[in-house]
């Protein structure tokens, strides 16, 4: 799939040079792409998160779980904070201006902070499916599962829980159909926006790569430092210890491949407990993505310069919660990157035909949220396992 979508973003720039008046009309093809993307994703949302929390056995929301969760939630919404600081600071986005027809589709949304945490509650859920509210979907979908946790442990002879998985399986074939045809759309998409704006749309990708790249790094590096600070231990060992793991995530882009190899180290090399291993990872592959967080507010900051759209503290806010909250829901998905950038662009109020330019570095962004996906989980475990004394230092020291 990311090999035919390369190929779909080459073609589609040539043909968009070299044919810019055929090119053109290209655009309802693209534009159809992106209903399809589109038209699955409030249940599909819905289903994920209900699914993730939803299977978390109340055992498991013990003082243990609790504080799993909240090293989740709160490294997942310092990795978008983290995100849209890079993007202040080094303005990928910049450098190129979008048509003005383009631009004008964009809607200020300018609320109070308030207003903006009231508006991540729905006062009817039909109506949030309908109009796509993802975040008021994401609030209802979390007590939906937390509801349905509790309810399975009355009946577990309940077939319901099944139901939901058979029903989100049944959705994602759905995502699966649509990107089967992803190569077509992005290729006219590609074609269609190049005929309008030329090759200068592409250059400003280079920086975002470079600047997405740099702020992983430096996430990374942030985790190791509190890691060696809180835990006591020697960063240089801590690399050598998930070297495997790490080089796996990043070949692969897979944080369920990755998963067997990340479990088996962290036992074996990093010294935690089978408790803590075969609790903290599988959950973290459901409720904590540091990378897609960050990717998906780094992107949208990008984004928002590309259309000279400034985005004020609320917005900030809201972007730095939505990312967070998404970032739970799409893990599974084919096509992940576009799938979370289809949920989140038209959110903030950007126009969705705007992700097709991000197609191009799908793979190399793929790389960095990956790794940045899996060591977070991993360097999540050490801090619950040292929190409970769980962590075998003789292990980790390889003595």
């Amino acid at each position: 799939m990311i090999t035919q979508i390369l190929i779909a973003v080459v073609l589609g720039l040539a043909f968009g040079l070299w044919i810019p008046e055929w090119a053109h009309y290209l655009k309802i093809i693209g534009d159809i792409f992106l209903k399809l993307m589109q038209m699955a994703i409030p249940v599909l949302v819905l289903g994920q998160i209900i699914q993730a929390v939803g299977n978390i056995k109340p055992k498991e929301l013990t003082s243990l779980g609790f504080r799993t969760i909240i090293v989740f939630g709160i490294s997942s919404l310092l990795a978008a904070c983290w995100g849209i600081l890079m993007a202040i600071l080094f303005n990928p986005g910049y450098g190129v201006k979008m048509t003005d027809s383009l631009t004008n589709e964009i809607k200020p949304q300018e609320i109070s902070l308030s207003q903006t945490i009231s508006d991540f509650f729905s006062k009817n859920i039909f109506t949030s499916l309908a109009e796509g509210s993802i975040i008021q979907i994401i609030v209802f979908a979390l007590f939906f599962g937390l509801a349905l946790s509790k309810f399975m442990q009355k009946k577990p002879k309940s077939q319901l829980f099944q139901i939901i998985v058979d029903f989100n399986e049944v959705i994602i074939n759905i995502i699966y159909y649509v990107m089967i045809f992803a190569p077509i759309g992005i290729f006219a998409l590609i074609a269609s926006t190049i005929s309008e704006l030329g090759i200068k749309i592409i250059l400003p990708l280079m920086k975002y790569l470079l600047v997405y790249g740099i702020s992983t790094v430096l996430f990374l590096g942030i985790w190791i430092m509190i890691i060696s600070l809180y835990v006591k231990v020697n960063p240089w060992r801590l690399l050598l210890n998930m070297k495997n793991m790490s080089v796996m995530a990043l070949a692969t882009t897979s944080s369920a491949i990755t998963l067997p190899i990340a479990m088996e180290e962290s036992h074996q090399k990093l010294g935690l407990s089978n408790r803590i291993t075969n609790l903290v990872l599988p959950l973290g592959m459901s409720l904590n993505s540091n990378g897609s967080a960050m990717h998906m507010a780094i992107t949208v900051m990008t984004i928002s310069q590309m259309y000279q759209s400034d985005f004020s503290i609320e917005r900030m806010f809201y972007l730095a919660i939505t990312a967070t909250f998404v970032s739970l829901a799409n893990a599974v998905v084919p096509g992940a990157g576009l799938v979370s950038l289809a949920i989140i662009v038209p959110q903030m109020g950007l126009p969705i035909e705007s992700i097709a330019i991000f197609a191009g570095v799908e793979w190399f962004v793929g790389m960095l949220r990956t790794i940045l996906n899996v060591n977070s989980d991993v360097y999540s475990a050490i801090i619950v396992a040292k929190s409970v004394n769980e962590l075998d230092y003789t292990i980790f020291n390889q003595k």
